[in-house]
């Protein structure tokens, strides 16, 4: 979970693609969901963003006249995500849960989860829970669009390294360590704040993330009822590669009376 860090999370991520993201999923929903057809506005136009952080993701959505509800277990977060909420003029709904736990008052036509949050589940029984709860949710034929980080990437790329920056309001050293036995990737996070009169604080955050395959999700989402629609590799938007490090996925709810035990 993040605490201290989520207050400098939105310096150290100022490259991430948030408006790549959001065409993308706006070109999905349009291609393969229910949202915005025939001009409905109720629950089919409701999106749920699964590990929302700081809310960019989720505010450039509501700022596509997608009706927005933000899921993070991090209140630090979440608190930037009201800033944003609150400058952007939006209606978003923000809600402190568990994504395994996630509970709505209706079902909603889209759910994403996006940066590769699904990674912070660290078994597939969380991963199932989480697709159980999410074709739960889904209004009948609405769909789930989310990415994440492969076995490969946490093996080969990021395992093992120390990532180190410099910024003028803060610095960070990223230290990873992977453990294979686990497939679990463990993040050992040091940052230094800049404050007043030039002094620093300190502080460190410990996070685990948990590589998986193409294999392992599509297994999951058909045991939580949902049918993979779309899998492309992240960095071709082709297909699936060996060596692939982020991979997008797009499933469907199929009717739950389908949920198989598989």
């Amino acid at each position: 979970m993040y605490t201290d860090f989520a207050g400098v999370y939105d310096i150290f991520m100022d490259e991430t693609p948030y408006e790549e993201w959001c065409s993308l999923i706006d070109g999905w929903i349009r291609e393969y969901g229910i949202s915005k057809k025939n001009g409905k506005e109720a629950e089919e136009n409701l999106v749920v963003d699964l590990g929302c952080g700081t809310g960019t993701l989720t505010e450039m959505l509501a700022g596509l006249g997608y009706d927005c509800i933000g899921i993070d277990n991090s209140m630090e977060m979440l608190g930037r995500a009201l800033d944003k909420r609150e400058a952007a003029g939006t209606k978003t709904l923000y809600l402190c849960q568990n994504m395994q736990e996630m509970e709505l008052y209706s079902t909603v036509g889209t759910i994403i989860s996006a940066c590769d949050s699904l990674n912070y589940l660290l078994t597939e029984e969380e991963i199932k829970d989480t697709f159980s709860r999410v074709n739960n949710y889904l209004y009948p034929g609405g769909i789930f669009i989310f990415d994440f980080n492969t076995v490969f990437k946490y093996q080969n790329i990021i395992g093992d390294t120390t990532i180190a920056e410099n910024r003028d309001e803060c610095s960070f050293i990223w230290e990873n360590y992977y453990h294979s036995d686990q497939q679990v990737n463990e993040y050992d996070i040091t940052v230094f704040v800049r404050e007043e009169n030039d002094r620093y604080r300190k502080f460190e955050e410990t996070h685990y993330q948990r590589g998986y395959t193409a294999e392992q999700m599509e297994k999951l989402l058909k045991q939580a009822g949902l049918e993979l629609v779309l899998a492309l590799d992240a960095e071709t938007r082709g297909e699936i590669r060996e060596d692939s490090q982020r991979i997008y996925m797009i499933a469907r709810e199929q009717g739950k009376e389908q949920i198989s035990d598989v």
